[in-house]
């Protein structure tokens, strides 16, 4: 009888060689792994510092009032932008413009007085003058009389009244000069508009205007207005922090680097930085401008004391700040204090330290208060120009 129950043995040549070729393929899948993650930490991931530790960062410039006055208009709210030279905040002008009429009329005093001035120095060359003309009539009528003395034409008695109309010419000559000397002090040497009594009314007349135009409050420069403190009807003083007006076109990123990553950091690398406001399509090129003295703690308000007992060591964080390109942040505006991806490039690696870059983009002078000046001794000269007529 045959055999049913037999069972046929698989060939044990045939299950061995299946198992090494998994395990060739594993492992030679393993290799290429291992071998493609050493060209990338060699080739690339050891010349990047990443961090997600960096927040948006941006000037504050603080508004303050120049003058002090009753709020009368606001030009501007928090969150909405303004342009250089915008009025953010209107004061009360009355008393402004009531202490500026004053100043013009004492201005236009001054130029009527020096004026008056100039002309007596005129007056009295003219009287020098005629002064002179009378000695010289006396001198001659002297001399014709002195030739005749000794005659019977000319008595002594007149001959002597000519000598005293000598001296009294003489005399009045004397005076003339002397009240010549006098009232051309004031105005020798100088014209009318260098006068120091005109130079004097006419600073008061700019500073007037100045106090004038700052009962409107300006921005500074281009932005964004925060934190504005002030309502209608306040009444501010000088120097009273009024709003901030922030200027984002001059943003940049603070990323806050361990103490392991600033090995090879420096500045002037090139920097690439994501944000979550616009996702992963958008990434700005900036570059390292500047790495603080200090880690965030030692600035801070209440620095860590580690001289204890209990230390524990902890890596510290450096603030690395990176500049962005203007043509990026003007397509794609930033806000302050939003959080970003950094990644910095370490191929370009010098023993020489480079200095600190400035920020491209930020503006850090406003042309408002020169502005400002310039209209007021402009004023003040048309002013001058008005009373002084064709005596300048």
């Amino acid at each position: 009888m045959t055999d049913t129950n037999t069972t046929p043995v698989t060939p044990e040549p045939a299950s061995k060689g299946s198992r090494a070729k998994a395990l060739l393929i594993a492992g030679t899948t393993f290799g290429l792994a291992a071998i493609a993650y050493a060209v990338w930490v060699l080739g690339y991931a050891q010349y990047r510092e990443s961090t997600d530790d960096a927040y948006v960062q941006a000037n504050l410039v603080y508004v303050n009032a120049q003058v002090g006055g009753t709020v009368t208009a606001l030009g501007a709210d928090d969150n909405q932008p303004v342009k250089a030279g915008q009025t953010l905040i209107t004061l009360d002008h009355s008393d402004a413009a009531v202490a500026l009429a004053d100043a013009g009329a004492q201005l236009g005093l001054a130029v009527r007085q020096v004026r008056e001035q100039q002309s007596a120095v005129d007056q009295g060359q003219a009287v020098v003058a005629q002064r002179r003309t009378d000695l010289q009539r006396a001198q001659d009528d002297l001399a014709r009389r002195t030739q005749l003395a000794g005659t019977d034409s000319i008595a002594a008695e007149d001959l002597q009244h000519a000598k005293q109309g000598v001296a009294a010419a003489q005399d009045a000559l004397t005076v003339a000069e002397k009240t010549l000397a006098t009232t051309r002090a004031p105005v020798a040497g100088i014209t009318l508009r260098q006068n120091p009594a005109v130079l004097r009314a006419r600073a008061a007349y700019v500073q007037a205007s100045l106090a004038t135009q700052r009962n409107d409050v300006q921005a500074p420069m281009d932005g964004v207005v925060a934190r504005r403190s002030v309502q209608v009807g306040q009444h501010v003083a000088p120097g009273a922090a009024l709003l901030a007006v922030v200027p984002l076109q001059g943003a940049w990123i603070d990323a806050n680097f361990k103490e392991p990553q600033l090995r090879h950091i420096q500045v002037g690398q090139p920097a690439t930085v994501g944000t979550d406001l616009y996702g992963g399509h958008v990434e700005y090129h900036g570059v390292v401008a500047s790495i603080a003295a200090g880690s965030g703690g030692a600035f801070s308000l209440l620095p860590p004391q580690n001289a204890t007992g209990n230390w524990i060591k902890v890596v510290q964080r450096v603030p690395v700040r990176i500049a962005l390109d203007p043509k990026e942040l003007a397509a794609h505006p930033l806000r302050v204090g939003l959080s970003t991806d950094v990644t910095i490039d370490t191929h370009s690696r010098s023993d020489e330290q480079k200095p600190a870059m400035a920020l491209p983009g930020a503006n850090f002078t406003t042309p408002v208060f020169d502005a400002q000046l310039k209209t007021a001794e402009t004023r003040a000269d048309a002013l001058i120009a008005q009373e002084a007529g064709s005596a300048q």
